[in-house]
């Protein structure tokens, strides 16, 4: 083939240091688009961002020169240098070092975008741990609750 095609779907679920709740409403209606913006800035399409207080969603289409952990790490990275630099109050803004990262079928990539952005209703009724843990579930990965939250 002349030509690489790739199609993948990441939904990226991480939480701010020791899951602080430090995403304010002021905070959070900037950095979703900026987190949007790093997306775009690195060839990647943000199809969805959103999330809570302590923790963020997003969907991201990878563009086949980057992988994974180096998405993440970019968006991670250069979301919390622009807190610090933007935000002076939020001097203490940490992203937590680990995510999960888990892939998303184009038929369920809708469904995935309603659930990003439905995130403050589903908190309502389900913490974050809750959550996270019942992602992993849902997907078979092993883990050791003891070392899940770091």
């Amino acid at each position: 083939m002349a030509h690489s095609y790739i199609c993948c779907h990441i939904h990226y679920i991480f939480s701010t240091k020791n899951r602080v709740k430090i995403i304010t409403p002021e905070l959070e209606e900037r950095l979703w688009p900026y987190m949007g913006g790093i997306a775009r800035e690195h060839k990647m399409s943000a199809l969805a961002i959103g999330g809570c207080e302590d923790h963020a969603h997003l969907l991201i289409s990878l563009p086949s020169t980057l992988s994974i952990a180096k998405a993440i790490q970019l968006i991670k990275g250069g979301s919390s240098t622009w807190v610090h630099q933007t935000f002076p109050g939020h001097k203490d803004f940490e992203w937590q070092e680990g995510y999960g990262a888990f892939s998303v079928s184009i038929s369920h990539i809708d469904k995935t975008i309603a659930y990003i952005h439905k995130q403050k209703e589903h908190h309502k009724t389900q913490t974050f741990q809750e959550e996270y843990l019942a992602f992993l579930d849902k997907h078979g990965i092993a883990y050791d609750e003891r070392y899940v939250w770091g």
